[in-house]
C-alpha cells in the first residue's frame, strides 16, 4: 500500500475524493509551473532576432561556446581529482589529523562561489598584496601574473564546488565492506589497482552525480565569471537581456544553456548504463591502511593547503576587510538589504517545503508518479534561465489575462504579476523544489504504513491524521528542507539580480554591486553573512554523513 495513502482513504467518499483531487490540482499546477518557464524558452525561437545573432556570430558566439565548454570540462576534472582523492584518503588511509580533515574538507560548501571569485581576485590580482609582495621582494618582473583567465575561473569553481563529489564519494566508499579491498589486496592487488579495479567503479554512480551537480553548478552561475569577465553564456544572457533590452534573444540564448544542462543530465543518466553495484555482506570495521611517515605528512599538507585556500583564507580575507571598513558599513542600507534577504529566503522556504510536501504525497498516491517527479526539473535550470522563463510567462498572462480585466473595468491597465515580489518567489521555488524534496521524500519513506492505519482504525480523520501522525514524524525532514531552501535563496544570485522588484535588493545583489566596481572591502560584510548562513546546511550535512 502506498504510504500516502491513508491520508484521504478514511474518510468519507465525497470528502476523500474532494481532498484527492485538492492535493492533485496543486501537484499538477506545482509541476505545470516547473514546466512552463522550460517551454517558453523553448518557444522563444519562434520569433527571428536577426539583427542581434548576427553580431553575436561575428563577435562572440564562437568564443561564448568555446568558454563554457573549457569551464565545464575544467571544473569537472579538477572537482574530481580533488573530491575523489580526498575522500578516498580520508576514508580508507591513516594519517596526522585525518580525523579533523574528514568534515573540514566539507566548510567550504559554505562559501559561494562569487564571494570565492572577488576574494581570490582581491589578493592575487596585479593591485592585491600577493603580487605587490613578490614586486617588493624579487623585482617587477615577478610581480606582473595575470589572474583573469580560464585557469583561475577553473580553480576558483572547484574549490568551492568540490565538496559535492567530495561528500557523495566519502559516503559511497563508507557503505563499501573492508572486505572487497581486503580481497583484492589478498589476490596480489596494489593499494592503488584496488582503489581503481575495485572500490572507483562501485562508487562510480555516487561520482558522477556529484560531477553532474558541480557542473550545473557551474552553468548555472553568473557572478564568478562577471567578477572575471570571464564571458559564458550566463554572461551573454545578461548582456543581452540589460544590454540589447530584447528579452527574445536572452531567451533563445537561455535554450542554448538549456541544452548544455540537458547534454550534462543526459550525460550522467547514460553513463549509468543500467548498472547496478550491489554489496553483499555486512559491513564491518574499516581497516584504514597506515602511510609512510613522509607519504602521511604529505597528505596532512595536502588537505590542509586545499582547507586553507577553499575556507581559511577566504574567510580570514573577509574578516580582515571587514573589520577595516568597521562600522562604517553597517548602515541602514546593509540592515534593509538583511532584511529583505532574510523575508525572501523566508517566504521562498515556506512555499518550497509546502509544494514538495504536497508533490511527496502524490508521487504515493499514483501508482506511476513519473509525471509529478518532473517538478525536480527545476533544479537543473540556471537561474538565468529560470528568469527569462519566467518574465515572458509572466508577460503573457499579465497582457492576456490581468490588463483585459482591467480594461473591462474601466481601470488603468498595469501589469499584476511583471516585476512583482511573486515573479522572484515564483523562481525560487521552482528552482528550488529538487533541494525540499529530497530531504521529505527521505523521512516520508521511514514512516511505516502500519502507523497512519493504526491512526484510521482509532478514527482519526484526515486532517487530525496530518497533524498528528504525518507532520511530527516529517519534522525532521521539514526542518532539513526548510534549512536548506532557505540557505540557497539567500545565495541565489541570478535570478535575483534579473528578477528582483525595483527596490528589493539583498545581499546577493549587493555583492554584485560593489564587486563590478572593484570595491572588495564593501562586498566582505555582506559576503560574511552569506558564509555564516551557507554554514548551516554544512552542519547539517557533517552530522547526517558522520553516521
Amino acid at each position: 500500500m502506498p504510504v500516502a495513502a491513508p491520508i484521504v482513504s478514511h474518510i468519507g467518499p465525497g470528502q476523500s475524493r474532494a481532498g484527492l483531487w485538492v492535493l492533485r490540482l496543486v501537484g499538477i499546477a506545482a509541476v505545470l509551473g516547473v514546466l512552463a518557464p522550460i517551454l517558453v524558452v523553448v518557444m522563444s525561437w519562434s520569433s527571428a532576432q536577426t539583427d542581434v545573432w548576427q553580431h553575436l556570430i561575428a563577435t562572440q558566439l564562437g568564443s561564448l561556446l568555446f568558454n563554457t565548454l573549457v569551464l565545464l570540462v575544467g571544473v569537472g576534472l579538477l572537482v574530481s581529482v580533488l573530491g575523489i582523492g580526498l575522500a578516498w584518503f580520508t576514508v580508507m588511509c591513516d594519517f596526522p589529523g585525518r580525523g579533523w580533515f574528514e568534515w573540514l574538507l566539507m566548510l567550504p560548501m559554505a562559501v559561494p562561489a562569487y564571494v570565492m571569485a572577488f576574494v581570490i581576485l582581491g589578493i592575487f590580482d596585479f593591485g592585491g598584496p600577493f603580487q605587490s609582495f613578490l614586486r617588493l621582494q624579487f623585482g617587477q618582473e615577478y610581480g606582473s601574473m595575470d589572474v583573469r583567465n580560464a585557469f583561475t575561473v577553473i580553480v576558483v569553481f572547484s574549490l568551492v564546488l568540490y565538496p559535492y563529489v567530495y561528500m557523495l564519494a566519502r559516503s559511497a566508499f563508507l557503505s563499501q565492506s573492508s572486505d572487497t579491498t581486503e580481497v583484492a589486496r589478498a589476490l596480489g592487488c596494489s593499494p592503488w589497482q584496488a582503489f581503481y579495479r575495485v572500490a572507483l567503479p562501485m562508487a562510480r554512480p555516487a561520482i558522477i552525480a556529484g560531477v553532474s551537480l558541480a557542473m550545473m553548478e557551474t552553468l548555472a552561475d553568473f557572478g564568478t565569471v562577471a567578477v572575471f569577465n570571464y564571458d559564458t553564456f550566463t554572461t551573454a544572457i545578461y548582456k543581452a537581456w540589460f544590454g540589447f533590452f530584447n528579452i527574445q534573444a536572452a531567451a533563445q540564448l537561455a535554450s542554448i544553456l538549456l541544452l548544455f544542462v540537458a547534454i550534462t543530465v543526459f550525460a550522467e543518466r547514460h553513463s549509468r548504463g543500467g548498472r547496478r553495484f550491489v554489496q553483499g555482506g555486512r559491513l564491518q570495521h574499516r581497516y584504514r591502511f597506515p602511510l609512510k611517515p613522509m607519504k602521511a605528512w604529505a597528505m596532512t599538507g595536502i588537505c590542509s593547503l586545499v582547507l586553507v585556500l577553499a575556507f581559511v583564507l577566504p574567510v580570514l580575507q573577509l574578516i580582515q576587510w571587514a573589520v577595516a571598513e568597521g562600522a562604517a558599513q553597517l548602515t541602514q542600507r546593509f540592515f534593509e538589504l538583511l532584511q529583505h534577504t532574510l523575508l525572501l529566503a523566508g517566504f521562498a522556504a515556506l512555499i518550497t517545503v509546502f509544494l514538495a510536501m504536497v508533490l511527496a504525497f502524490n508521487r504515493r498516491q499514483v501508482k506511476r508518479g513519473g509525471f509529478f517527479s518532473m517538478a525536480q526539473l527545476g533544479y537543473a535550470l540556471p537561474g538565468s534561465v529560470l528568469a527569462v522563463g519566467i518574465m515572458l510567462s509572466f508577460t503573457f498572462i499579465d497582457n492576456q489575462l490581468f490588463i483585459p480585466i482591467q480594461k473591462w473595468f474601466g481601470m488603468s491597465p498595469a501589469p499584476v504579476l511583471l516585476g512583482s515580489i511573486l515573479t522572484l518567489l515564483a523562481a525560487y521555488w521552482i528552482r528550488f523544489l529538487a533541494v525540499a524534496s529530497g530531504p521529505l521524500e527521505s523521512s516520508l519513506e521511514r514512516i511505516r504504513p502500519s502507523l497512519p492505519e493504526a491512526a484510521r482504525t482509532l478514527g482519526a480523520h484526515g486532517t487530525e491524521l496530518v497533524w498528528r501522525i504525518y507532520l511530527p514524524m516529517l519534522r525532521p525532514g521539514l526542518l532539513t528542507a526548510m534549512v536548506l531552501v532557505f540557505v540557497d535563496v539567500m545565495k541565489e544570485m541570478p535570478a535575483t539580480l534579473l528578477l528582483r522588484p525595483y527596490g528589493w535588493d539583498t545581499l546577493a545583489v549587493r555583492i554584485y554591486e560593489m564587486t563590478a566596481e572593484g570595491h572588495w572591502q564593501l562586498a566582505a560584510l555582506p559576503a560574511l553573512a552569506l558564509v555564516a548562513a551557507g554554514l548551516i546546511p554544512v552542519i547539517i550535512s557533517i552530522r547526517r554523513t558522520s553516521h
